[in-house]
């Protein structure tokens, strides 16, 4: 295993614990609002439910480009499979990823998981009044795969408009703001 699939798994493995303290405020009302615009707490569930799945397949050297939406999300299962994502990436990977029609080193798919995994523990403390805030060591590694991986295509589409944290508000502050978060 090389240096920067290792410092992957490392960044990998902090998200999960941070999202892990976060879903663990989740209670069986999931109809409240989430900070995704237009999205409840179960429609982000729902989503981190597709995205560990996409992660997952990636595992086996491809994921299809759009993954289809699951109504509801189990945190039981959530908590399954995030487990069972650090594992199956810390063993033996694929050369490449093969994601859409473009290959992508493995490090690059597990930080990804990385980002996407943080950020949306974030949001559900944020949906369910929690204030778990998001380590500034943790949003200071996540900051240049945000930069890498969210391009100006996305926006809109994908991800809001960027954020313009206030000045002296740290690492964390500026990685939210760049996901239209604020």
């Amino acid at each position: 295993m090389n240096a920067c699939h290792s410092h992957a798994l490392e960044l990998l493995d902090r998200s999960l614990g941070y999202t892990r303290v976060a879903l663990s405020t989740v209670g069986p009302d999931r109809s409240g609002p989430s900070p995704c615009a237009e999205w409840s707490l179960a429609d982000l569930l729902a989503h981190m439910d597709d995205g560990l799945d996409a992660f997952l397949e990636a595992a086996g050297g491809a994921v299809r480009v759009e993954v289809p939406h699951q109504p509801g999300a189990d945190l039981e299962v959530l908590q399954t499979k995030a487990c069972h994502l650090l594992g199956v990436w810390s063993g033996r990977t694929p050369r490449y990823v093969v994601v859409g029609d473009r290959p992508a080193p493995p490090p690059v798919i597990v930080a990804a998981a990385a980002l996407e995994i943080a950020v949306h523990g974030w949001d559900v403390a944020q949906a369910t009044g929690v204030r778990h805030h998001l380590p500034d060591d943790l949003g200071r590694a996540l900051l240049p795969i945000a930069h890498a991986v969210v391009a100006p295509e996305d926006r809109l589409a994908r991800f809001a408009l960027p954020q313009v944290p206030g000045r002296d508000m740290g690492p964390t502050a500026e990685l939210l703001g760049f996901l239209g978060r604020q």
